[in-house]
């Protein structure tokens, strides 16, 4: 798959991630003491969590959500990527004495854990390998793989840390999709990330040659448009002003209407997934 549209810049990065949650309570105490994100700012419907006073998720609560049907599009999950084998080892610990590991792997360009939050939204803790031992095709896009994670290594390597460290970030956001056709015709066409790598019923796009920031998967057949909890929005961050005036007037120019929101170009998506594009502070 190709697109003519100008790629995004190579320094376009994932930002905030917004949940819409039942129990803010409950939730706020399992990205805290389980993920490891410092509690930044908190009001009775907000919390906003991060690390080193960068600000990474956002959890609100209107006290009357309905749970997200089961046809819906939505998240798959929340990628936070930490800085180091010692960070993920940390988080491993975390997990093992708080929570339930619901999975691991290897992917040959990162190492990844995988759980899910109280309310069922998917959390991938992960580290990358250096970019220069990433597996390439001749084409040069990156050859992920999906290989045993050697956890007794991983765990050997914690730190003994209780909190994520600075550097951590959101790396990437997979999403469930009704159809990887129109994932691509927005993210792709559209908006100007580069396809990075396919699987059965899976893509993988990024800015950057980076292995992904967004995934899509058709796994579970969502047949409806995203709805009540779960996934609100999520903030692409472009390097300039420029940047983002020339995403702007590409949205304009397309059938997603954008609109601005707190300094962002809003737009909803293909599976009324709200995006937000934002430029570097």
């Amino acid at each position: 798959m190709s697109s003519s549209t100008d790629p995004l810049p190579p320094e376009t990065r994932i930002g905030r991630t917004a949940l819409r949650v039942d129990d803010l309570a409950e939730t706020t105490a399992f990205y805290r003491d389980v993920v490891g994100l410092e509690t930044l700012s908190e009001s009775s419907s907000r919390t906003v969590l991060g690390a080193a006073d960068t600000p990474l998720l956002v959890l609100d609560s209107d006290g009357d959500l309905s749970p997200r049907p089961r046809e819906s599009a939505g998240l798959y999950h929340n990628a936070f990527r930490v800085p180091s084998r010692a960070a993920l080892g940390d988080a491993l610990t975390r997990i093992r004495d708080r929570w339930e590991l619901d999975g691991a792997s290897d992917h040959r360009v990162s190492e990844a854990l995988y759980l899910s939050d109280p309310e069922g939204n998917g959390v991938e803790i992960y580290r990358d390998f250096p970019r220069a031992e990433w597996p390439r095709g001749d084409d040069g896009r990156v050859e992920m793989g999906t290989d045993p994670l050697d956890l007794d290594a991983v765990a050997s390597a914690a730190a003994g840390e209780s909190t994520v460290p600075e550097g951590t970030d959101v790396g990437h956001v997979h999403l469930e999709v009704r159809s990887i056709e129109a994932f691509a015709e927005f993210y792709i066409d559209t908006v100007g990330f580069e396809q990075q790598s396919t699987v059965r019923g899976a893509t993988f796009v990024s800015a950057g040659g980076y292995h992904h920031h967004l995934g899509a998967n058709t796994w579970q057949r969502r047949s409806a448009p995203a709805a009540d909890a779960g996934l609100s929005w999520f903030e692409v961050v472009l390097p300039d002003d420029d940047a983002l005036d020339a995403l702007r007037d590409r949205l304009a120019g397309s059938r997603y209407e954008p609109t601005a929101i707190d300094g962002a170009v809003a737009v909803t998506g293909p599976d009324g997934i709200e995006v937000r594009f934002r430029a570097e502070e």
